[in-house]
Order: structure tokens, then C-alpha cells, then sequence
């Protein structure tokens, strides 16, 4: 395992410093690196940021906030496409989405060197997530079938109505709600 990087080691009031340096727009990565290294030399730590490990910490946080960016615009894509209604196809999607992030977490997990322990924290929450998943997908399915079957019946109760009105037979009528309907 590496060792820390040296913003990582910095004391948490300077790190916290450090960050809101590098989300101002108008501070360079030089003036953050810069101010930082002030802070630090004022408080007596031996401790220095490098221009290069700054910028690597930019470039990684610049990686994490595109895919967080591009991950969003997915979700905003997918919802405008199927709605926001938790039960329907957005619900499906993200409880797929989470199992495939749980399976690769696990893969990654076994494809590590057998010296390396596995967390046994993140396996319970990996487990405990599949569990919640699967039995929300299923009390899902569960739903939309008593929403199915509802609708049926009133379709039937509309057929029987409107068959009634327009003094359909009733054989007329099963019929129809046999072969449009799939209903006996």
C-alpha cells in the first residue's frame, strides 16, 4: 500500500483551507499551493505541498466531478425519457444499475491478491444491498401486477357496461372480453 499523499496528511483545518482555495476560480493552482505552504510554514510544520502533487490532486478531483457530471446527465437522460415514477422502468434501471456496481465491487474485491483481506464491512453492505434490491424489485412486480389485473377488471366492468347500453348478447360480450382482453 502507498503512502499518503501530502494533502491527504495535511492537518484537517488546512486541508479544508486547501479545498476551498482550489474551488475558487479565481485562485491558480501556484497561489493555492502557494498560500498553503504560508499556512504551514506559520504553524511550524515541517510539512510542504509540491506543485506537481497539487496538480495531480486537481487532475484526480477533475476525473471524479466529470464522471460525477457525466453520471448525472445519464440519470437527468434516462428520467426524461421514462418518467420519475419510482415503480416503473426508472426503479428498474437504478436497481440494475446498483446490482452491477455491487458486482464489480465484488469482482474487484476477489481479483485482489489473497494477502489482501477482503473488508468484511463491505461485503455485509453488499449483501444487505443485493437483499434490499431483490426484495424491492419483487414487491415491485407485485404491484404492477395488482395494477394490471385492476385495470383488467375495469375494462371488463366497462365491456359489461357498455355491452349492456348498446343491448349487446352476452355472449357478445365475452366474446369480446375473451379476444380483446384475454379475459374469461
Amino acid at each position: 500500500m502507498g503512502q499518503k499523499s501530502s494533502i491527504d496528511r495535511l492537518p484537517e483545518d488546512i486541508r479544508e483551507r486547501f479545498y476551498e482555495l482550489l474551488r475558487d476560480p479565481r485562485v491558480t493552482q501556484l497561489e493555492a499551493t502557494r498560500r498553503i505552504n504560508e499556512i504551514l510554514a506559520e504553524d511550524g510544520s515541517p510539512e510542504r505541498l509540491s506543485k506537481s502533487a497539487v496538480n495531480r490532486y486537481a487532475q484526480r478531483m477533475e476525473e471524479v466531478g466529470a464522471k460525477l457530471r457525466e453520471t448525472r446527465e445519464v440519470a437527468k437522460m434516462w428520467i426524461g425519457k421514462l418518467g420519475s415514477e419510482p415503480q416503473g422502468e426508472v426503479g428498474k434501471l437504478l436497481n440494475e444499475m446498483v446490482r452491477t456496481l455491487a458486482f464489480k465491487a465484488a469482482m474487484r474485491a476477489h481479483e485482489e491478491p489473497d494477502d489482501v483481506p477482503i473488508d468484511p464491512k463491505m461485503l455485509k453492505s453488499l449483501a444487505i444491498s443485493v437483499y434490499r434490491l431483490e426484495r424491492a424489485a419483487t414487491e415491485n412486480a407485485k404491484l404492477e401486477e395488482k395494477a394490471r389485473k385492476r385495470a383488467l377488471e375495469e375494462a371488463a366492468s366497462k365491456i359489461e357496461e357498455v355491452g349492456a347500453r348498446n343491448q349487446l348478447a352476452p355472449e357478445t360480450i365475452r366474446q369480446i372480453r375473451e379476444d380483446v382482453y384475454g379475459l374469461i
